[in-house]
């Protein structure tokens, strides 16, 4: 069961959010984006989310079309199905060069040769498809957010920031497919404590907050709970700015020898 975060003409964003999964494993958002009969996966997650997936796409183009396989960073719930993709398809998959040998791992001896190409620190302009399908989705740096290598996507056409775990929500009572406008206590409160562990710090939020606020964003999306969209996208960007996080909060009493 997909969400549909943007749809015009033949250009669609889409959400699946509701893989089931046992107390074990985290709520994870997996994304697809359709140009006319061709596309990308994005933080395409673990083997958990592989079939809604695979055939999310199937409804849209044959697996043969698909443009590329994007990975915010190398994570378990980011991108630990590589192998079926590898087999199921023959698109090539961006990642940072910090993680580009690492993937491999993910695959069986020889299935990623000639097939990963590795983003650098810079971020790009990513063209992905051919033809009239050509699309563009801007690879923005986000490094240590939390990921030493860490990318999110924006797509100029819908203008949603995928913003990967940076805008993670968890927690009881949370839908991920429901959109939040407002950045109201309880929803901080779903936030604030991923936010304080896995962000590096407030010197990167703010130069994250920096290059964002020059975006026109429409929606945030985290590959994590719930999309922003109205006020809630400049709210939260505010938020991260303020955020005390990482490193700031370490003292010598969270590097002691145990008793």
């Amino acid at each position: 069961m997909s969400t549909v975060l943007f749809e015009r003409g033949s250009h669609r964003c889409l959400m699946f959010s509701e893989v089931s999964c046992d107390e074990e494993g985290v709520q994870a958002n997996q994304f697809l984006l359709v140009n006319g009969k061709t596309g990308a996966i994005l933080d395409p997650g673990g083997n958990l989310a592989y079939n809604d997936l695979y055939l999310g796409m199937n409804r849209y183009f044959p697996p043969h079309k698909l443009a590329g396989i994007l990975a915010s960073h190398a994570d378990p719930d980011i991108i630990a199905s590589l192998d079926r993709w590898m087999t199921a398809t023959s698109a090539p998959v961006y990642i940072s060069r910090v993680w580009e040998r690492f993937i491999p791992h993910f695959c069986k001896p020889g299935k990623t040769v000639g097939r990963v190409k590795g983003i650098a620190d810079a971020g790009a302009r990513l063209s992905l498809g051919e033809g009239d399908d050509r699309f563009e989705l801007w690879a923005l740096p986000a490094h240590f957010l939390h990921a030493e290598g860490n990318f999110q996507f924006y797509d100029p056409v819908s203008r949603i920031l995928f913003s990967g775990d940076l805008g993670a929500s968890l927690g009881s009572g949370l839908q991920a497919s429901q959109v939040v406008t407002e950045l109201d206590r309880a929803h901080v409160g779903r936030m604030e404590g991923f936010h304080r562990r896995y962000m590096v710090s407030n010197k990167v939020m703010r130069l994250w907050a920096q290059m964002v606020s020059q975006l026109d964003i429409d929606m945030i999306v985290p590959q994590h709970g719930s999309p922003m969209a109205g006020a809630a996208v400049r709210q939260f960007i505010d938020w991260a700015r303020e955020l005390d996080c990482g490193i700031d909060l370490m003292s010598g009493a969270n590097y002691r020898i145990p008793d």
